[in-house]
């Protein structure tokens, strides 16, 4: 599975979160502890927000560790908000299409996990995107498809109950067409204003999530995995949450796509 990291705060260099950590996200890229995997080398991505709505955007389909294009470009950008990934493929080509963070407009997004069974139902996944936003389907990957799902269900307007919709959508397909797992995810998204987590499965083994308050750097780092192994203040989210980081608030609530269905 994939690893990222996601930041807001103060601004601060990128290499701050991306490169400078002991278990910094391009450390994870070859050395993660908290997924079935420990190498994820299909690619990288990082999303910016700086002057402009619109976030700034790099991808390329190199390891993480291997580009010094990166390196040097997280060592020179500073941001207040911004989300980097480093891709493990659950079956999808490795292409720069492909690597997370997507961006439309003003948001950009990132997924860690699975749709079980994605490719016996790719084809259902992507009649789910209306015509008005299949333009922006660049990729072949379930995360894309969810986030474009999501914009056309009001991620604009409610982005916890358009996620919510979306990953219902997402697996009611994979439990009839795709296989078990059904659905797994932490995802992290923003409009540029707020920062958005989740953490969901549809069964017990839900990917990891923590996030922590960086007196030092003036913000919070939201992350798959702990950035220094040696910080024990990191806190871990439930799974089944649906988290806000706006300035230093935190907003925490319960993720239930099954449960929204019921009420509906």
């Amino acid at each position: 599975m994939c690893r990222w990291a996601a930041y807001i705060g103060a601004p601060i260099f990128l290499e701050e979160i991306v490169s400078r950590p002991g278990h910094s996200l391009i450390h994870q890229s070859h050395c993660a502890t908290e997924c079935r995997t420990a190498i994820n080398a299909d690619g990288f991505g990082l999303a910016w927000y700086g002057e402009r709505p619109e976030p700034g955007l790099y991808r390329d389909v190199f390891p993480a560790w291997s580009d010094p294009n990166l390196r040097s470009l997280t060592a020179q950008v500073k941001s207040g908000l911004f989300l980097a990934h480093v891709r493990a493929s659950t079956g999808t080509a490795t292409s720069r299409n492909n690597c997370h963070p997507f961006v439309v407009g003003r948001w950009a997004f990132m997924h860690n996990g699975q749709v079980g069974g994605y490719d016996a139902l790719r084809r259902d996944a992507d009649m789910l995107i209306p015509d008005a936003l299949y333009g922006h389907r660049k990729g072949a990957t379930d995360s894309e498809a969810l986030f474009l799902v999501a914009l056309a269900e009001g991620l604009e307007t409610d982005p916890k109950g358009a996620l919510e919709r979306s990953v219902r959508r997402f697996e009611a397909l994979a439990r009839d067409k795709g296989g078990a797992p059904h659905l797994r995810l932490t995802a992290a998204f923003s409009d540029g204003q707020r920062l958005y987590a989740v953490r969901y499965a549809s069964d017990d083994q839900a990917p990891t999530l923590y996030h922590r308050w960086s007196l030092r750097r003036g913000g919070r780092a939201v992350v798959s995995e702990p950035l220094e192994q040696d910080e024990g203040d990191w806190l871990e989210v439930a799974p089944g949450s649906f988290c806000v980081f706006e300035d230093e608030s935190v907003r925490i609530e319960p993720f239930a796509p099954l449960g929204y269905a019921a009420a509906a």
